[in-house]
């Protein structure tokens, strides 16, 4: 099989990897919990600033030391079964725990880094190995790129860029007041004001319905990232399982093509055909060439090269 893969031809990821950042009570933490039957993994106390109407379904653990984090991920995974979302809040409270772990009281040094950093690794690593959705959530911190302020996760910045390259979406949450009102929204576009990374297409800005009356009593359900973004996500999984499906199901038609050749009639009925798999990629083409050259090789023809036809053994 060729290295070389065709879109139709690559292992296909269903589960959702991403990181929300934003200021100070836009809501960060109740959005992240607006994913499919999450688990909070609460390492900066943010459960108390959610709504009770919007944790009826959520798995919460508060965590207080890095231990009950290693805990969880190993000896007591089994327990996260039930969940289908993971949420970390915030990524960057987390990194505070693991160097606490290491470092007790004090500041870490230049070479505590590098087993912080082994720390960080393997925790992304081991939430990456559960098949289930993760979603970071994480302060809004700024950065200086020459005139300009840019908003970005407020995270250190060699972490920061290990784990950017891990997600299919980095999304900006901010909260606007116009006219009286305030207002909600969501961009995963990169722009010059925020960082941003949108691998599932979705519109450049997305706004968040009010759930909560004037009482803070429900008049949703907390679902944007269930319905808005995971959703579509999915669908558009979809159609490339549907182009892997139809990508097997023609390895399947060549390998029985090949099983039923009997002579030199049939090698070159299949030699003369074998073109038209080529809008199936390269590899497709390089697994018939292989299994057929087996296959004439078990019937001992012979390739004549004035005709360029097999030739059945005298």
């Amino acid at each position: 099989m060729s290295l070389i893969k065709k879109s139709n031809e690559i292992a296909i990821q269903r589960n959702v990897k991403m990181m929300v950042y934003g200021q100070a009570g836009a809501g960060k933490t109740t959005l992240a919990l607006s994913s499919p039957k999450p688990l909070l993994l609460d390492f900066d106390n943010g459960v108390k600033r959610v709504n009770n109407a919007h944790l009826t379904e959520v798995g919460i653990v508060q965590i207080s030391n890095w231990q009950e984090v290693m805990t969880l991920l190993t000896t007591e995974a089994a327990e996260l079964a039930p969940f289908e979302t993971i949420v970390v809040d915030t990524i960057g409270k987390m990194l505070d725990f693991i160097i606490a772990y290491r470092c007790g009281g004090r500041n870490p040094r230049v070479q505590d880094w590098g087993t912080i950093n082994s720390d960080f690794k393997w925790f992304v690593n081991a939430l990456s190995g559960l098949n289930k959705h993760i979603i970071f959530v994480a302060h809004r911190d700024t950065r200086k790129e020459g005139d300009d302020t840019v908003f970005v996760p407020a995270l250190r910045e060699k972490s920061y860029n290990s784990i950017v390259t891990e997600l299919d979406l980095l999304g900006y949450l901010e909260m606007k007041n116009e006219n009286g009102v305030q207002k909600r929204s969501i961009t995963f576009d990169p722009t010059s004001r925020n960082d941003g990374k949108n691998t599932c297409q979705l519109p450049g800005v997305m706004f968040l319905s009010n759930i909560l009356d004037k009482n803070s009593q429900p008049t949703g359900n907390n679902d944007f990232i269930e319905k808005q973004i995971i959703a579509k996500y999915q669908g558009m999984i979809a159609i490339k399982e549907k182009a892997q499906e139809e990508y097997n199901r023609v390895l399947n038609e060549i390998k029985d093509a090949v099983e039923l050749m009997t002579d030199a009639k049939g090698a070159n009925h299949f030699l003369e055909h074998i073109g038209d798999y080529k809008g199936m990629g390269n590899s497709v083409i390089l697994y018939a060439r292989d299994i057929f050259a087996k296959k004439v090789k078990s019937l001992g023809l012979t390739y004549n090269k004035e005709t360029k036809q097999y030739e059945d053994a005298a």
